[in-house]
């Protein structure tokens, strides 16, 4: 096993564990090559940090790779960046193997240690700017909130000027050559994992970039993937223009979006949607376009949906519920932030018609901004059902243009 031990730069050593078959990642996310929980020690003139732990099942091997550079009695912090399980696994046996050392978290996750531990142990708190030394070593940590925990804190490393970011910048990638320079290809998992991880906290990756501005930065050591030494500020170029890429957009378009989605089975709901859209399009100010869900891929819906500052959503009633693309497109809410976007459901049915009530539910559940009650038309629509949908888009269109209108609760 020492001989699997790899250095990242002289007295730090990568200590963490590779999970080749592990496929899917909290619920969300595919690993279709496995992944690693990645924990690093720094031996230092004065002692020694472990910087985080594994999963719990790979325990085994983790302090057996702790073993190979420290003795137990050498360790003088355990620094945990967050709290996950897959980061915080071996803590408790770290603990007690280790009791002299100080365990340090950040202020956010108190209560969660104490939730997960289910006992009470001892901790420092570290907020932005608080330094501990090894002699040699100097470590400066950061509060990071919310990416993607309330309690991530990333860390710098002086010396070696290594970042140690916690989750941020990480991937689901397995390659046991660990760094950025010898495993394959992992661009796709990089942003896969910015995408479904990071994505709905760009506002707290901004905050987060700002922090890391102030460092020079040699070396990435996330808590998940490949450790990124060549040009590490490629990716976090990567992440400031992620980031930036909606908010640079609407300010190139000036208007506010709206995003008409709907199902038709018949046409009807088509026919609706076409004059929602024509309604919408009267208001100056106000940029529409209309997508058929039946057309969209996961991707796309994401991008429209984060784009948007309205979103109407049309479905049809087929079974007593709503069409399952509808279902699909308020998933990818889950993705993105969801603050000040108002929403709008419509659709035709034939016998019942609770698919837009249910959308409209759902719509309210994700704190979306209700100010009307959805439209519903019986088949097919006549002119002056038609007109009702005209007129729908139009007060839509002015609502978010600020027309003061009494709010659902």
């Amino acid at each position: 096993m020492v001989d699997k031990i790899v250095n990242l730069v002289k007295d730090v050593y990568f200590t963490g564990v590779f999970d080749p078959h592990i496929r899917t990642f909290d619920i969300i996310m595919k690993t279709a090559n496995g992944s690693s929980y990645n924990s690093y020690v720094i031996r230092g003139s004065e002692g020694v940090a472990v910087m985080d732990t594994v999963k719990k099942e790979f325990s085994e091997e983790f302090f057996t790779k702790i073993e190979a550079v420290c003795d137990y009695s050498e360790i003088k912090f355990i620094v945990l960046h967050h709290l996950e399980p897959d980061h915080s696994g071996a803590l408790l046996e770290l603990m007690d193997k280790a009791p002299q050392a100080k365990l340090i978290i950040s202020g956010r996750a108190v209560m969660m240690l104490k939730a997960l531990l289910k006992q009470d142990v001892e901790f420092e708190i570290a907020n932005t700017g608080k330094i501990i030394s090894l002699g040699d070593k100097t470590i400066e940590f950061l509060s990071t909130p919310f990416l993607h925990w309330p309690d991530t804190m990333s860390s710098y490393l002086h010396e070696d000027k290594i970042l140690f970011s916690g989750d941020v910048f990480g991937s689901h990638y397995y390659d046991e050559r660990i760094f950025n320079d010898k495993v394959g290809d992992f661009n796709y998992a990089f942003s896969y994992y910015y995408e479904h991880i990071m994505r709905p906290f760009k506002q707290f990756v901004m905050q987060a970039l700002k922090l890391y501005k102030k460092f020079e930065i040699d070396m990435i050591a996330p808590l998940h993937g490949p450790v990124l030494r060549e040009n590490p500020q490629q990716y976090i170029d990567k992440y400031d223009q992620w980031s930036n890429n909606t908010q640079n957009k609407k300010a190139i378009l000036g208007d506010k979006i709206i995003s008409i989605f709907y199902m038709s089975s018949y046409g009807n709901t088509e026919k609706m949607a076409k004059k929602i859209y024509e309604g919408v399009d009267s208001i100056e100010g106000i940029r529409p376009s209309m997508y058929d869900l039946g057309s969209l891929d996961e991707r796309n819906m994401i991008d429209l949906l984060e784009e948007s500052d309205g979103i109407i959503i049309g479905t049809p009633t087929i079974n007593g519920d709503a069409v399952k693309p509808a279902w699909d497109l308020l998933a990818c809410m889950a993705y993105i932030e969801n603050k000040n976007k108002t929403g709008g459901v419509f659709g035709s049915y034939g016998w019942t018609g609770e698919g837009t009530e249910m959308i409209q539910g759902r719509m309210r559940s994700l704190k979306f901004r209700l100010p009307l009650d959805p439209l519903r038309i019986k088949l097919i629509p006549n002119e002056t059902e038609l007109l009702d949908s005209y007129n729908f888009g139009i007060e839509f269109a002015e609502i978010l243009m600020g027309k003061m209108v009494e709010m659902e609760l």
